[in-house]
């Protein structure tokens, strides 16, 4: 039996995490093997390394921590989950539970517990962390990633745009200016768990999209905004640099650091290397949320 960390979503108070009380009552001579994805920044393991001891000296369970790449995480989760064996909890993606709700341990008492505690949870955490097919929680909400469009500044107004783009269509109207001064944009469409599902999720949700109806049950993919959120990505496609079909997660933060993309969406990591390695890089450097549309 699995349990899941899910870092997708954000429960409204978990800066407070020091103050938590004990939700359950760990059994004796317990011990727990967690895998997890690799940090892209030093400081991420740090911290959970740190985390980590602080819980086994609360509770007195030893916690063995697996890290492994980023697009590694979903087949070896698939394959525990498949078998029976393997870790204890994973730190996942996205709605990755729901693949195999039956196979993970409810884990409500947790759940509703930090809830009380921490004063709820996000609607976007319940609907992640709740299995309508299994009626309990499947899954904890520890965190939201948020990622901006990353973009150099100066060529960005080299391409005749003095502020950023708030609207799908001028976004796309800047790729191809970008791109007929030299300077493509680049986005991950290859398995790139976190930069490539981030922005394409966006676009298809952008456009009015989803890929299940409210009850979570019913499959809503297939439907016009679907395809218009398709049309947009084909166009955007033409103003990328070739080979974004093969990206994995650390390639659009290769290419921007080289010069070779002026676009891309990240979290923390482009920025963060470009502070520490390529400061005139970071000097150039601005971000911009996902412009709203169509």
């Amino acid at each position: 039996m699995l349990g899941w960390g899910l870092g997708v979503a954000a429960g409204r108070a978990l800066g407070q995490a020091a103050k938590v009380e004990p939700v359950f009552k760990p059994e004796k001579d317990a011990s727990l093997r967690l895998l997890r994805w690799s940090g892209f920044v030093k400081s991420d393991e740090e911290l959970w390394k740190a985390n980590t001891k602080k819980f086994t000296e609360a509770t007195g369970v030893p916690v063995s921590v697996e890290y492994i790449t980023w697009e590694d995480v979903r087949p070896k989760a698939a394959l525990a989950a498949n078998l029976g064996t393997g870790p204890d909890i994973i730190m996942g993606w996205y709605d990755d539970p729901h693949i195999y709700p039956q196979k993970l341990v409810d884990v409500s008492d947790v759940a509703e517990g930090l809830g009380k505690q921490l004063g709820g949870w996000y609607d976007v955490a319940r609907t992640y962390g709740y299995s309508n097919r299994m009626r309990h929680w499947i899954a904890v909400p520890v965190g939201g990633t948020v990622e901006c469009l990353t973009y150099r500044t100066s060529w960005t107004k080299e391409a005749g745009f003095d502020e950023f783009p708030r609207s799908p269509a001028d976004l796309l109207k800047l790729a191809r200016a970008l791109k007929a001064k030299g300077h493509p944009v680049g986005f991950a469409l290859g398995h790139a768990v976190g930069d490539g599902n981030n922005w394409t999720h966006w676009v298809l949700w952008t456009f009015g999209g989803k890929a299940v109806e409210k009850d979570s049950k019913t499959i809503a993919i297939a439907q016009k905004p679907s395809l218009e959120a398709i049309a947009y990505v084909q166009e955007l496609y033409a103003q990328m640099v070739p080979g974004v079909g093969s990206w994995l997660d650390p390639n659009n933060n290769r290419a921007f650091l080289a010069g070779e993309i002026s676009l891309t969406n990240n979290g923390i990591s482009i920025y963060y290397a470009a502070k520490k390695d390529f400061p005139q890089i970071a000097e150039d450097i601005n971000h911009s949320p996902f412009p709203i549309g169509p």
